[in-house]
């Protein structure tokens, strides 16, 4: 039976040259296990991109399985044993036509990342996390998370025979909770941010043996986070729409589309033009913002971080200088919106497209419309919204009603709810 990923030796054809500090341009060597550079910031992989263009057309594509992994030529992951598949989907993109015509503005686009396995984006990049680590020979791993990065965690350790420890801040969503400790994980909550479960992987790095897997903190999840990027473009054509907003708590995806545009340029696939890169986030957490508007290529902790849209809830992102840059570049910018026009935006999606955004995904609806309102989006724009995660794994507003069938039913009482 020949593999899905259409090869037939062990050895997945790779370009990976290095990995570079991104913040220093520091070089260290591709197949070793290692977290943070010596200046503590976030690895990049690094490929030989020439020798991409030379091996790898679109043609290729035409016959591969509609799955991530197709991409591997621009992948890290060397022996295909070392991945472990779960259904990893090609995303819709869905148009959202009746709320384009009601906001009277260009096309919006809304790529659904609830349709991967655990229901969340964060499949992509614990994918290529764990494929990583079983071909490097980790055996535990760890992670602090809101909700979905634990529970893709757990589904891919299990299935790759890696011990798992989560840790979550005690107001994670019971679902996600209980999702992550079905999954086999060992689920830990605690009284404190994701920021302070962070403190714990960290510091628990030497007694436990295990590895860090927080967001950014190892090379790989920003490479599945990547295939966001490569696979919009694919699905449209091989163009970009004029914005993306994206919401934006550790910001790997953003970071990941950011340099798949640029790795697509090199090899020939697009041209120079990009999106503008809007990161997304809460009043009630909005470092990134902060850092925006007041010119910093750094963001300072927020204080008193809250949401209703518990994964931008990051107070501090280590490759906050990432974000920035990649926003900064593309003639992007950040913005917050509050928990009500989330609330508002989560409702009118449902009930004038029938599409269930989580609260992160419905967070970038209502920043396009209170972005459309200031001016920052112009009304010719074609946009590009994610949705992070499905919404049925999120509380929803309880509007039923209910009727008594011991009496007759009363259809004009029916009629009018």
């Amino acid at each position: 039976m020949p593999s899905l990923l259409n090869v037939t030796p062990d050895e997945v054809p790779t370009f990976v040259t290095h990995l570079e500090c991104s913040y220093t341009g520091k070089q260290y060597p591709a197949d070793q296990l290692i977290g943070l550079s010596e200046a503590g910031k976030p690895l990049l992989v690094r490929y030989d991109l020439e020798a991409v263009r030379r091996a790898f057309s679109k043609d290729c594509l035409k016959e591969r399985v509609g799955e991530f992994w197709r991409y591997r030529e621009l992948l890290p992951v060397r022996q295909t044993k070392s991945i472990v598949r779960l259904g990893e989907v090609m995303t819709p993109i869905l148009p959202a036509d009746t709320i384009q015509k009601d906001y009277g503005c260009g096309e919006i686009l809304i790529k659904d990342e609830g349709r991967l396995p655990t229901g969340s984006f964060k499949a992509r990049g614990i994918a290529l996390a764990v494929a990583m680590a079983k071909e490097l020979g980790v055996k535990r791993m760890a992670m602090p998370t809101n909700g979905n990065a634990g529970a893709a965690l757990a589904a891919y350790c299990g299935a790759a025979g890696i011990e798992t420890f989560v840790f979550c801040p005690e107001d994670t969503p019971e679902v996600n909770v209980k999702e992550i400790a079905f999954l086999g994980a060992k689920t830990f909550l605690a009284n404190g941010l994701i920021t302070d479960c962070g403190k714990v992987v960290g510091a628990g790095k030497n007694a436990m043996g295990w590895f860090d897997t927080s967001t950014l903190k190892e090379p790989y999840r920003i490479e599945g986070k990547k295939t966001m990027g490569l696979e919009l473009a694919e699905q449209l054509n091989w163009t970009l729409p004029d914005v993306i907003l994206y919401p934006t708590g550790g910001g790997t995806g953003l970071i990941g589309m950011w340099k798949a545009f640029n790795e697509l340029e090199s090899i020939g696939w697009i041209g120079s033009e990009r999106p503008r890169m809007v990161a997304v986030q809460a009043e009630g957490c909005a470092p990134i913002v902060k850092a925006f508007d007041e010119g910093n290529r750094h963001a300072e902790p927020w204080e008193g971080a809250h949401t209703i849209a518990s994964g931008v809830r990051v107070p501090a992102a280590v490759g906050d200088f990432l974000i920035l840059d990649a926003v900064r570049e593309s003639g992007g910018f950040a913005c917050a919106v509050s928990d009500d026009a989330i609330d508002i935006s989560h409702k009118e999606c449902a009930e004038r497209e029938g599409i269930l955004l989580c609260p992160e995904g419905a967070a970038t609806l209502a920043a396009l419309k209170q972005e459309l309102g200031s001016g920052r989006i112009k009304k010719h724009e074609s946009v590009m919204l994610f949705n992070c995660a499905t919404g049925l794994k999120y509380p929803m507003e309880s509007s039923h009603h209910k009727i008594d069938l011991k009496r007759e039913v009363d259809f004009e009482w029916i009629r009018d709810c």
